[in-house]
């Protein structure tokens, strides 16, 4: 070891490390910044942002959000089972936005959704490598004795 580095170690302070049998000091409760801060605003009311509501797009833009309903053997037996229904759905669309443009179309009342994004898969076309496009789905719950009839829908 170099002169210059015994002298540090010597300048510094040791510090024992605690066993294993000694305790370490309680923690002291501090009182919460939240109580004291509602008492100089007494007569304010305070608002949690969780609480403010939901700001849902225009009617124009939740006719766009819903492409087609998707239709498969899987989602059939959902619609039997569980009255959940699929739709393909714009890729920048939300959760809030699905229930209201369902809701606005089909006029029902939406339980939940669900929502999965499908990547695109790699594709050949000769020589040439592409993709296909990504995709957004939408498992939408509807609340007891609520039904969608796809066909009257087209013949309306």
């Amino acid at each position: 070891m170099s002169p210059a580095k015994a002298k540090s170690a010597e300048k510094a302070p040791k510090v024992e490390k605690a066993s294993k049998d000694e305790k370490a000091p309680a923690k002291v409760a501090k009182p919460k910044a939240a109580s004291a801060a509602s008492s100089s605003n007494k007569g304010k009311k305070v608002v949690d942002i969780k609480d403010a509501p939901k700001k849902v797009a225009s009617q124009e833009k939740l006719i766009s959000v819903l492409l087609a309903p998707h239709i498969t053997e899987k989602t059939s037996l959902a619609m039997q089972n569980s009255n959940t229904y699929s739709f393909r759905v714009r890729r920048d669309s939300t959760k809030p936005e699905i229930k209201a443009a369902v809701e606005l179309m089909f006029n029902v009342k939406v339980d939940g959704v669900q929502v999965v994004n499908e990547t695109g898969k790699d594709r050949r076309f000769g020589r040439i490598m592409g993709r296909t496009q990504d995709i957004k789905k939408a498992y939408v719950r509807l609340a007891a004795g609520q039904t969608i009839d796809y066909e009257a829908k087209i013949k309306a």
